[in-house]
């Protein structure tokens, strides 16, 4: 078994803020939602490594949107430098980080960010 993707919520008409979070802030692609499920509005966003998909998150939209407090995603970074550019690269863009954990995980150093929706997102990388 593996894990195939996370869906996570998102407000209705919210999609531009997805973009701008997942896309511009953490890397990834958007994935076209299949035509059967399109109509539902909110985005699909994919990370692939040497063209294979390592990370996939749902976005859904939920009409009484209330982010997750504790739940989330944790997303690796291959090293050191990646996970301090994305760090920076998400700060500038006024996004919410939280170090307070940043050695709380053995074997990692890790940060919480929260997307402009609210939800809580974990970034890792080994901490070698």
């Amino acid at each position: 078994m593996r894990l195939h993707h996370i869906q996570i919520s998102m407000p209705r008409g919210q999609e531009a803020e997805a973009r701008r979070f997942y896309v511009e802030g953490l890397g990834m692609s958007e994935a076209s939602k299949p035509p059967a499920l399109a109509g539902r509005g909110g985005c699909w966003f994919r990370a692939l490594h040497a063209g294979t998909v390592v990370a996939e998150v749902h976005l859904g939209v939920e009409d009484e949107f209330i982010p997750a407090k504790k739940a989330h995603p944790g997303l690796v970074c291959d090293s050191l430098q990646e996970w301090e550019t994305l760090a920076g690269r998400l700060d500038s863009m006024g996004y919410d980080l939280s170090w307070a954990e940043r050695e709380t995980f053995e074997g990692y150093l890790r940060f919480h960010v929260r997307d402009g929706f609210g939800n809580r997102l974990e970034i890792m990388t080994p901490a070698n």
